[in-house]
């Protein structure tokens, strides 16, 4: 049986990917409080002090799923020191104590989605769509981004797999349609929703997806939209300015309509993710 840690298990997504990576694997949970997920060990720490990654010592992990981090409303500052000083010394650690498998929850901020200055450069957004943050969350996980893609060209022995999450919503929830109208806060993450369990089982898999040396960074949103009347007419009245810019044509196929606004055949080549939940009734 293959040991997995996984971080920020105390979370939303962190602590149903526990639940389910316990059935078949020995699950340790670092947090700064008790994970309390049942059939799982709890090491107590925080991973942006070195002192506290030595209670990780006594384990030796085949696989790191890291979903620990600042969120927007931590600010620039932290943002910038626990997204990528933190992770960055937890992944030394992880390193040199020989774990070679590392999974990290990257996000769709990363783009910069998240002013409403934002304007994506193409539609379908591609899984390598440049950083065009002003807040500095987006930015930072785009830092983290680049710190695998470091660490990866000085060990060719390291497989790393971060995922540029969108916006996770419980099982059970229903989303009201986005329509047409002023251009919102977190623009496209209205139109970039994904339901828990698709999030577990993306997880899943990139955990055991076959060893694959280097650094990959794949998006994973749902694969529809909960829009009216239609993506296309949606990015069209948030984005008039860069009308004859944005080729919206992709939209216009009647099977399109509610397509994804990110592009995600990249994680499904990959590690084999499709999402199965949809978000339109």
């Amino acid at each position: 049986m293959s040991t997995i840690l996984i971080t920020g298990a105390r979370g939303f997504i962190g602590g149903a990917l526990a639940r389910a990576m316990s059935a078949k694997h020995a699950v340790v949970c670092l947090s700064r409080g008790d994970a309390d997920v049942d059939g799982t060990a709890c090491v107590r720490g925080d991973f942006t002090r070195p002192e506290d990654l030595h209670g990780l010592d006594p384990h030796h992990f085949d696989a790191v799923l890291h979903l620990a981090g600042a969120n927007a409303l931590d600010g620039e500052a932290a943002c910038l020191a626990v997204n990528v000083q933190g992770t960055y010394g937890l992944l030394r650690h992880l390193i040199v104590g020989d774990c070679r498998k590392f999974v990290l929850a990257s996000s769709i901020a990363a783009t910069g989605m998240q002013s409403t200055r934002f304007r994506p450069l193409s539609v379908p957004i591609d899984d390598e769509h440049p950083c065009l943050d002003r807040h500095g969350y987006g930015f930072s996980k785009f830092m983290m981004e680049q710190l695998i893609r470091y660490l990866s060209r000085q060990d060719d022995s390291l497989d790393f797999i971060c995922i540029r999450l969108g916006v996770i919503i419980p099982d059970g929830d229903r989303r009201q349609p986005t329509r047409p109208g002023p251009v919102p806060e977190w623009t496209v993450g209205h139109l970039s929703f994904m339901y828990l369990s698709d999030a577990v089982e993306c997880f899943r898999l990139a955990t055991q997806a076959a060893p694959k040396p280097g650094a990959r960074i794949m998006n994973a949103v749902g694969a529809d939209v909960c829009v009216e009347p239609g993506v296309g007419e949606v990015l069209r009245s948030w984005y008039p300015d860069a009308t004859g810019k944005l080729d919206l044509k992709y939209y216009e196929r009647p099977d399109r309509r509610r397509a994804s606004v990110f592009d995600i055949r990249r994680v499904e080549q990959e590690i084999g993710f499709v999402p199965k939940r949809s978000l339109v009734d």
